[in-house]
């Protein structure tokens, strides 16, 4: 099996006040591709902070984060920026739409930054399979939280990324929404055969993927399969 994401040796730390603040504490796994995987662990236990270095938003302390076989640590922000438009996919718990472009554009910005062509049937298609291809024209003021949340996966699916990261896809949501959003979340990574690494506080959500990674006070405290597995 081939692994698309390596941690190895993890740290992250901050200076606050004179004193060292650990955030995380030498973490280390592998995942598969194609795999899904959750993160779960109470609030304020480096879930989201873990979810970041893996995806290269931010840079760690100590030790390596490789996606495919690139060391992240290794680049600068722009380079970095690119590694994360060719292969990673993202979805926020507050959906991060941009407010000024309309759903199908919203959709198409990826795209764009790519330069691929073909963008606005590309981008319609997707609005299509998240149901929503009615919706292209309207803002996401004009939308409700499940049909931007929908938005933002039919834009993480845009670039066809090697790995969706998605961190608390289902926090702003009530329970009916998060079925329809994490049924397609799971739909449209098994039909892409993209990667998955959910953070979640729901440990539903959590049974759903085929490994739950917890995560304690900066540590990795388990690492199980589960049923799906």
């Amino acid at each position: 099996m081939e692994t698309i994401l390596n941690i190895s040796n993890l740290c992250k730390t901050y200076q606050s006040a004179g004193k060292t603040l650990t955030v995380l504490d030498n973490i280390n796994f592998s995942v598969a591709s194609g795999s899904t995987n959750a993160i779960v662990g109470p609030s304020g236990s480096g879930k989201t902070t873990l979810l970041g270095l893996c995806a290269g938003l931010d840079s760690s302390t100590s030790g390596i984060v490789e996606l495919n076989n690139i060391n992240l640590g290794k680049l600068n922000e722009d380079e970095r920026a690119q590694v994360r438009n060719q292969y990673i996919g993202f979805i926020f718990q507050n959906f991060q739409l941009l407010p000024t472009l309309t759903a199908l554009e919203n959709v198409m910005v990826p795209l764009e930054l790519r330069g691929e062509k073909n963008i606005k049937a590309r981008s319609m298609e997707l609005l299509d399979k998240v149901g929503l291809s009615d919706r292209g024209h309207h803002y996401p003021a004009q939308l409700s939280g499940g049909e931007q949340q929908r938005v933002s996966l039919a834009r993480a699916f845009s670039n066809a990324p090697r790995i969706l990261f998605a961190d608390e896809p289902t926090g702003n949501l009530d329970a009916e929404t998060s079925e329809k959003v994490v049924k397609l979340i799971f739909d449209l990574n098994k039909e892409a055969g993209t990667t998955l690494v959910l953070v979640t506080h729901d440990l539903e959500l959590a049974a759903k993927t085929q490994r739950i990674l917890r995560i304690k006070g900066g540590k990795l405290i388990a690492d199980d399969k589960t049923t799906n597995g």
